[in-house]
């Protein structure tokens, strides 16, 4: 299939593996990254992006899967930070945004330590920041279009009562909406799309991901499902835009994917 080899591997595949993987990502962060931009929760979502690294510390620690390391910790912080943003009136006079910089920050700071603390084992720390999408196999692939899909079948189960919360919670619990169950699954559904992306654009750029498309979708959306239709489709374009400029360019992948995504962003902002 491929033109060329590139360490025994032709290009052409492991670039299809890398847009596909990058198109898994833009699926689910397109949607679920306009409630994140609708809901003002990019700090959220940065805090359980920083609480990934001890994921992979603690996978390694224990003898598991990197992955099943992410995916178990940013569950728990995402169960912790939903309590903590239930209880507002009950953490003094420390704002929620404080609250979720010093779990971020704390967890970020316990990861390096438990990593710089591992005996025996490598662990490449930039792939984990900053992501390695030409490194995906075709396992990686499935298990994240996999993931992709699930999020997405239940978000869209969860699209209506989520949509009604957001827009006026007191409203949607009057018309018999369980909003504090409906904000912890969707919570949670960020944890999971954070463990799914590290892959892709690393932990520190997974935001980035969540944000930036849904953020410039807004200026093009007149309808909530217009802005996530939209969203995904400027987040595959960063994905094609920044694979194609690592290519060309010789730079890193995943930060290449999120440069070509504030371009974008910052184009739509030409429009206003």
């Amino acid at each position: 299939m491929g033109t060329f080899m590139v360490k025994g591997v032709t290009m052409d595949d492991f670039l299809f593996r890398a847009v596909l993987a990058g198109l898994a990502v833009a699926l689910v962060a397109g949607p679920l990254g306009a409630f994140v931009v609708w809901r003002r929760m990019a700090y959220f979502g940065g805090a359980l992006s920083h609480t990934a690294l001890l994921g992979v510390a603690l996978g390694f620690l224990l003898g598991l899967a990197p992955g099943l390391g992410v995916a178990f910790v940013v569950v728990v912080a995402a169960l912790m930070l939903g309590a903590l943003n239930g209880a507002r009136s009950q953490v003094g006079s420390l704002s929620l945004d404080t609250l979720l910089g010093i779990v971020a920050h704390g967890a970020l700071a316990a990861g390096l330590i438990v990593t710089a603390t591992l005996g025996g084992v490598r662990v490449d720390l930039m792939a984990y920041l900053f992501g390695d999408i030409l490194a995906v196999g075709w396992l990686d692939v499935a298990g994240l279009w996999g993931g992709a899909l699930g999020i997405l079948v239940a978000l869209a189960a969860l699209w209506r009562p989520l949509l009604s919360a957001t827009v006026h919670a007191d409203l949607a619990f009057v018309e018999g909406v369980n909003v504090r169950r409906v904000e912890l699954v969707f919570m949670l559904m960020l944890a999971l799309v954070v463990a799914l992306a590290m892959k892709v654009v690393g932990i520190l750029l997974v935001t980035a991901m969540l944000v930036v498309p849904a953020a410039t979708a807004r200026a093009f959306a007149r309808t909530p499902e217009v802005m996530a239709g939209l969203a995904v489709g400027i987040g595959a374009l960063s994905v094609g835009l920044g694979l194609w400029g690592s290519f060309v360019y010789d730079a890193p992948a995943g930060p290449a994917i999120v440069m070509a995504a504030s371009v974008l962003f910052a184009v739509s902002r030409l429009k206003r």
